[in-house]
C-alpha cells in the first residue's frame, strides 16, 4: 500500500536532519497568526516611543536587537533550553521550578500578565488541537513554559525551538515598531533581516548560558535584571494613550 504524505513527512528529514513535518510545525508555532495575543504587547516599546528614545527605523532596530541579545539571549532562550529539557526528561518538578523562577524574574505587572495569558491562550489551543491528545493537564504556566512543552511533544530539537521562539518574538516587536513608529513595510524587513542575522549568536549565548547552571538555582547563569526595560514597561503602565497591552 502506498505510503500516506504524513508517514513520508515524518521519514523524509532534510540535510539538516528536520523533516518536512516538525519544520511545519516549528514554523506554525512561530507564526503571527498563531491565536495567543502576541500581537497586543509592546514590551515597553511604546513607552519608548512616546518618550523619543525610538523616533525611526534605526532606533527600533537598536532597541529590538538590544531585546534580543540582552534579553533573548541571556534569559529566555536558555531558560528555554532548561525548560525544553525537563519536559523531555519528564521531570515535571524541575519545570515547575522554572516555571515560577521565571514568574517572579518578571519585573512589572504588565510583562508578567503578558506571559500568564498567553500561556493560558497557548495551553487552551494544545487542548484542542489533535498532534496534543495525549498531553495531561498542567497547571497554568507561563508562555515559554507551555511553548517549551509543545516543541518537547513535537519532538524538535533544541536550535529549531529556540529559533520559533526568538522568531515569533521579534516578528511581534518589529510589528509594533510598525505602528508605533511608525514604519513601511520595507523598513520592517530590513530591521528583522538585521534580527535574523544576529540570530546565531542569540543561539551561541542561550546555549552558553544554558549549560552554566548548577541544578540548584534554576536561574543560575542567567542575567534576570534590565532596569532601564522594566522602567519603561512599569511607566507603561500609566501611559495616557495606548494601543498595546505592554
Amino acid at each position: 500500500m502506498a505510503e500516506s504524505f504524513e508517514a513520508a513527512a515524518c521519514r523524509a528529514p532534510d540535510a539538516g536532519g528536520l523533516s518536512p513535518l516538525a519544520l511545519a510545525q516549528a514554523l506554525r508555532l512561530a507564526s503571527p497568526a498563531l491565536p495567543v495575543g502576541g500581537f497586543s504587547y509592546s514590551q515597553g516599546l511604546e513607552w519608548a516611543v512616546e518618550a523619543g528614545m525610538v523616533a525611526d527605523e534605526a532606533g527600533a532596530q537598536v532597541w529590538i536587537a538590544d531585546g534580543l541579545m540582552l534579553t533573548l539571549a541571556r534569559f529566555e532562550l536558555p531558560l528555554l533550553v532548561r525548560l525544553l529539557r525537563a519536559w523531555k526528561a519528564g521531570d515535571g518538578q524541575g519545570v515547575c521550578a522554572l516555571d515560577a523562577a521565571y514568574l517572579a524574574a518578571r519585573e512589572a505587572r504588565e510583562p508578567r500578565e503578558e506571559v500568564q495569558r498567553m500561556g493560558h491562550a497557548l495551553d487552551a489551543l494544545l487542548k484542542v488541537l489533535p498532534e496534543f491528545a495525549a498531553r495531561a493537564a498542567s497547571p497554568p504556566a507561563a508562555w515559554i513554559t507551555v511553548f517549551a512543552e509543545a516543541c518537547a511533544t513535537l519532538h524538535l530539537p533544541e536550535d529549531v525551538t529556540l529559533t520559533a521562539y526568538a522568531m515569533a518574538w521579534c516578528e511581534n516587536q518589529t510589528a509594533a515598531a510598525v505602528k508605533l513608529v511608525p514604519l513601511g513595510q520595507s523598513a520592517a524587513q530590513r530591521i528583522l533581516s538585521a534580527l535574523i542575522s544576529a540570530l546565531p549568536a542569540a543561539l551561541a549565548e542561550a546555549h552558553r548560558r544554558a549549560q552554566a547552571g548548577d541544578g540548584a538555582d534554576p536561574l543560575a547563569g542567567l542575567e534576570t535584571s534590565l532596569p532601564g526595560l522594566a522602567i519603561a514597561c512599569a511607566r507603561h503602565e500609566t501611559q495616557y494613550t495606548r494601543l498595546f497591552r505592554s
